[in-house]
């Protein structure tokens, strides 16, 4: 099939993390968030809040606390999507439905429709020209997290971007090749991979080194960092709190 400008666009796309010292226009900013409202939802729900980080003070402190990243800081526009269990469950109670509080079931369902609609902005903003990075450590730290952004219960930061006009070497930055369809794609059941199809699947990301060598460092830069063990603890407390309904106000 033809390539439409759609689907280049889709393929083109990379993340930025150096951006030009240039404000986004509101005309820009409205119409990245519009394009986030107009994302699939379940059950037109939209399961979430959109918080637009405008104070400098609270941008440097996220990028402290999102595993020390100062580009967070100088990033134009920064925007948190939160998965929101809080808004539906206050409006049934509003009513007078017995309302049950919300379970792991209706987090997921959340977090689902953030993050489709964070990749919904992602798409409108390199439309535009505008470049952007998903921070998924904003899961880290969780309170931290949660006391900066005064989130009350029901309310899980899923994931943050960023926002701006990439640089020059970011826009000329080659895209990291991605794994071929064969490796991502499997027909009505699910078959795990053998040792050597995933060596196959990720041979391309070792440039100058042997398979085995790039993967160990991989494993201990990633998988086994301090910042995934944060990352687990973080999120598995809040699970922990969430399912017991603890009111966030009485925890910190």
């Amino acid at each position: 099939m033809e390539e439409n400008e759609v689907l280049r666009q889709l393929s083109e796309r990379k993340s930025v993390r150096a951006f030009l010292d240039r404000e986004l226009p509101e005309s820009a900013v409205q119409a990245i968030l519009t394009a986030a409202s107009n994302a699939p939802t379940a059950g037109n729900q939209q399961l979430y809040t959109i918080l637009r980080i405008t104070d400098s003070a609270l941008k440097a402190a996220l990028s402290e606390s999102c595993d020390h990243q100062p580009f967070i800081a100088k990033a134009p526009l920064v925007l948190v999507f939160c998965a929101d269990c809080k808004k539906w469950y206050d409006a049934y109670r509003s009513v007078g439905c017995e309302a049950r509080r919300p379970g792991v079931g209706d987090l997921l369902l959340a977090v689902d429709d953030a993050l489709v609609a964070a990749q919904n902005a992602v798409t409108a903003a390199w439309s535009l020209g505008v470049g952007s990075c998903f921070i998924g450590d904003i899961m880290e730290n969780m309170e931290t997290q949660r006391s900066l952004l005064r989130l009350p219960e029901y309310v899980f930061p899923a994931a943050m971007l960023v926002f701006g006009y990439p640089t020059e070497q970011q826009q000329n930055r080659p895209k990291p090749p991605r794994a071929a369809l064969e490796y991502l794609v499997q027909e009505n059941t699910y078959a795990p991979l053998s040792d050597d199809a995933l060596r196959q699947m990720l041979l391309k990301n070792c440039t100058g080194e042997t398979y085995e060598s790039w993967l160990r460092a991989f494993h201990a830069r990633k998988y086994d960092s301090d910042f995934a063990r944060e990352m687990t603890r973080s999120v598995a407390a809040f699970l922990r709190q969430f399912e017991r309904g603890d009111d966030y106000a009485d925890s910190v």
